[in-house]
C-alpha cells in the first residue's frame, strides 16, 4: 500500500491592516486590534497569510505600516485609495478577485470615522458570514472553521462557520509580538490599483479635536457634624491643593471638640 502523498491545501488568510493612533500621544502606530489579528493569523497552522492596506501611496513610508512587516512578513499589499475615498468598493473587488478563505480585521479603526461598520458592510457586499469578537481559531476542516468567540465576563462560545468568512478581533485576541526592525526595513510594498469611489457623506462632515470636558464637582450631603468634618478634611483628588500651616494643634483640637459638641446637641 502506497502512502498518501496528497498535499493538504494551505489556508489562505488575508488580514486587513491600518495605521493606528496612540491614545495618549496621538502618534501613528500599529493599530492594536489589527496587530492582534496579524498575530492570530500567524498562529494558524498551514496558513498562507497576506497583509492588505487601503490608503494613499505616500503611506508606504509610514513606520506604522512597516511595523506589520516586522512581525514576519516580506511583503504588504497597498490598495491605492486617495484621502476621502470610500474604500468599501475597492476592498470588496480586491477580496472577491483574490478569494481568501478567511479575512481577519480589527473591530474598528483608530483614525478616521472609526464607526466599526466596515467589516459588516464588506460581509454584506461579498455575501460572506461574519463573526465578531474572535478569540481563537481552533481548527479548519473541510471548509468549515471552528472558532472561539469572546463574550462578556470572560465567557467563550464555540462556533462553526463555513468559509469563506470575515472575522473581527478585539482585546480578547492574543497580544501582538514585538516588531523586528530588520525585517520591517527590508519588507516591500506591492501596489494594487482599485476603483476609486468618493465618500460624499464624509466630505460634508466637519472634524475637529475633541475638547476636554470639565469635571463635575462632587456634591457632599452631610447629615451630621462628623460627616461635615470628614468632607472638609478629605484630601482633594487633584494635585493642586494647598496645605494650611498656620493652624496650631491646639486650634485643630478645639475645632474637632466643637464639631463633636454640635453632634451631641443634634442627637
Amino acid at each position: 500500500m502506497q502512502p498518501d502523498t496528497t498535499m493538504t491545501p494551505a489556508l489562505e488568510v488575508t488580514v486587513l491592516v491600518s495605521i493606528g493612533r496612540h491614545p495618549v500621544t496621538g502618534r501613528a502606530r500599529r493599530a492594536d486590534q489589527d496587530a492582534r489579528g496579524v498575530e492570530l493569523a500567524r498562529s494558524l497552522a498551514d496558513a498562507e497569510v497576506s497583509l492588505l492596506h487601503a490608503g494613499e501611496l505616500a503611506e508606504a513610508s509610514e513606520p506604522a505600516l512597516r511595523g506589520y512587516l516586522g512581525m514576519g512578513f516580506s511583503e504588504l499589499s497597498l490598495l491605492e485609495q486617495p484621502e476621502g475615498a470610500d474604500v468599501l468598493p475597492a476592498l470588496a473587488e480586491t477580496l472577491d478577485a483574490a478569494m481568501p478563505q478567511l479575512v481577519i480585521t480589527g473591530e474598528r479603526a483608530e483614525r478616521g470615522e472609526g464607526s466599526g461598520l466596515l467589516p459588516y458592510l464588506l460581509a454584506e457586499r461579498l455575501g460572506w458570514p461574519l463573526v465578531s469578537g474572535l478569540a481563537a481559531v481552533e481548527s479548519v476542516e473541510n471548509g468549515v472553521a471552528t472558532l472561539l468567540q469572546a463574550l462578556p465576563r470572560g465567557q467563550r462560545r464555540r462556533l462553526k462557520v463555513r468559509l469563506p468568512a470575515i472575522v473581527t478581533v478585539d482585546g480578547a485576541a492574543p497580544a501582538p509580538r514585538q516588531s523586528a526592525y530588520g525585517p520591517a526595513r527590508r519588507g516591500t510594498f506591492e501596489t494594487i490599483a482599485g476603483p476609486v469611489s468618493r465618500d460624499e457623506a464624509w466630505a460634508e462632515w466637519q472634524v475637529q479635536p475633541a475638547r476636554k470636558r470639565p469635571k463635575r464637582l462632587k456634591i457632599v450631603k452631610a447629615a451630621s457634624a462628623r460627616d461635615r468634618f470628614k468632607a472638609a478634611a478629605a484630601k482633594a483628588e487633584g494635585g493642586g491643593g494647598q496645605v494650611l500651616t498656620d493652624v496650631t494643634p491646639e486650634q485643630g483640637a478645639e475645632a474637632i471638640l466643637k464639631l463633636l459638641r454640635e453632634e451631641e446637641v443634634l442627637r
